[in-house]
């Protein structure tokens, strides 16, 4: 309020503000009359503001002598305003980043066209394949049959003056189109969107209490660029569980084919149980543990992403735990029948070889665990210095179990003899080798990591 009545300030759009207003302030701070081709040209100098990427708003005021039950009517305007908030450096690296891994970067603002255009040509979202649409108002979302129907609606990459209501329905539209749909988001406006989206992410800086609460994540720092690193460790994490997963089941499923073949063969039993019980908590443990523990090595973003229905493990990679387990198994009831047979072994020492050529073939078997596409000598596997760790353990372990009396009596283990321990190395290493003499792309898109 002021002496004898009342000040309005407003701020807004330009075209809002321009609709109300009756009058513009002149040098002095006088209003005067707003003509038509004055109207016009604040318009024409709000959109040269906006091409050059500014965020523009109009400024106005009105006196009375009391509260107007429409305090935004026969406004008087007093100039426009250009801010400039131009994307951080690292959002357009972290776009093209998104992009290779088959994530669409959408823009949604309730800035003007011209100015939404200036920003997404900034950040690159103009240069990807099928991203190169117009920027579309909200208002597309309302009526897609004017912009070119649904389909080419869905395929915009910039929305500009959207309301929070057109937000929401953007969010539904490409769920609907079976779309996972992440959004981002800071305002009390934005909460419905952010609920609605599979993932919603607030800011956790500039970001409203209510958007924070409402989100699935919160960013930290407030950068895009955080966003596609959570994907890169997303991707990661799953992919050492796959790994993790395919090589416990192989390793175990060849200890129970071993023994059951066997026993089914009604022939002597190549591993006794406290054997394969160290099998389990040495063998087996250290080198998941290892693969559990796996760090990007760069490729996690160049691939699409997983149909959100897909299983840990798929058909695939059943039927390569089974080829892995038959592997195994095959050698090692090779290497104890040689044993039992040629090598005129007795049945302690053959259980021995047995023993040594399923514990080493596990160990070879991690690097059957290398991601699709990674050479044979330098790939997640190879760099990993936990698996070169967890191998080293359980050589040790096995030397112990075979050259440490005590507990090769514990496990009935007789010392091989050299012609014995050829037979061990050379029926480990085969289950591993078809897969590092092939190279290359070693298995379909993404069925390992």
């Amino acid at each position: 309020s002021v002496e004898g009545g009342c000040r309005v300030a407003v701020k807004g759009a330009p075209e809002a503000v321009l609709e109300r207003s009756v009058a513009q302030a002149d040098a002095t701070g006088r209003p005067r009359p707003l003509t038509a081709p004055e109207r016009q040209r604040w318009l024409e100098a709000n959109r040269a503001l906006a091409r050059g990427g500014l965020r523009v708003l109009a400024l106005g005021e009105r006196y009375c002598a009391s509260v107007p039950d429409d305090p935004y009517a026969e406004v008087v305007l007093l100039g426009l305003v250009g801010l400039m908030d131009p994307p951080r450096a690292e959002v357009k690296p972290a776009i093209a980043q998104c992009r290779a891994a088959g994530i669409r970067v959408v823009v949604v603002t309730g800035d003007q066209p011209a100015t939404a255009g200036f920003v997404a040509q900034e950040m690159g979202l103009f240069d990807a394949v099928g991203q190169a649409s117009p920027v579309l108002p909200g208002e597309a979302l309302e009526r897609p049959e004017d912009y070119g129907g649904e389909q080419a609606v869905l395929a915009a990459g910039v929305f500009a003056r959207v309301s929070p209501e057109q937000k929401m329905a953007l969010v539904t539209r490409l769920q609907a189109h079976g779309d996972v749909v992440a959004m981002t988001g800071d305002g009390v406006n934005d909460a419905p969107a952010l609920r609605q989206a599979d993932i919603g992410v607030a800011m956790g800086q500039r970001g409203t209490e209510v958007a924070r609460q409402t989100a699935a994540m919160v960013l930290r720092d407030d950068a895009f660029a955080s966003i596609a690193s959570a994907v890169t460790q997303g991707r990661v994490i799953f992919a050492n569980i796959r790994r993790f997963a395919v090589y416990l089941l192989s390793c175990n499923l060849s200890e129970v084919l071993v023994v059951g073949l066997a026993t089914l063969a009604g022939g002597p039993l190549p591993l006794l149980p406290l054997q394969i019980l160290f099998l389990n908590l040495v063998t087996d443990v250290f080198p998941a543990l290892a693969l559990g523990a796996g760090e990007a090595d760069g490729s996690e973003m160049r691939s699409p992403p997983r149909p959100p229905a897909e299983p840990i493990l798929t058909r695939q990679h059943w039927w390569r735990i089974a080829w892995y387990g038959g592997a195994i198994t095959l050698t090692t009831l090779m290497a104890f029948a040689l044993a039992l047979g040629p090598l005129a072994a007795t049945e302690r020492q053959a259980v021995a070889v047995a023993f040594l050529t399923l514990a080493l073939a596990q160990l070879w078997h991690v690097f059957n665990m290398r991601p699709a596409g990674s050479s044979r000598w330098s790939n997640a596997i190879t760099r990993n210095p936990y698996v070169w760790g967890a191998l080293g353990v359980c050589v040790i372990l096995i030397g112990l179990a075979v050259f440490y009396p005590p507990l090769a009596h514990v496990l009935q283990l007789a010392r091989p003899t050299p012609e014995q321990w050829t037979l061990v190395i050379v029926a480990s290493v085969l289950p591993a080798l078809p897969a590092v003499l092939r190279g290359g792309r070693q298995y379909p898109r993404d069925e390992t990591s």
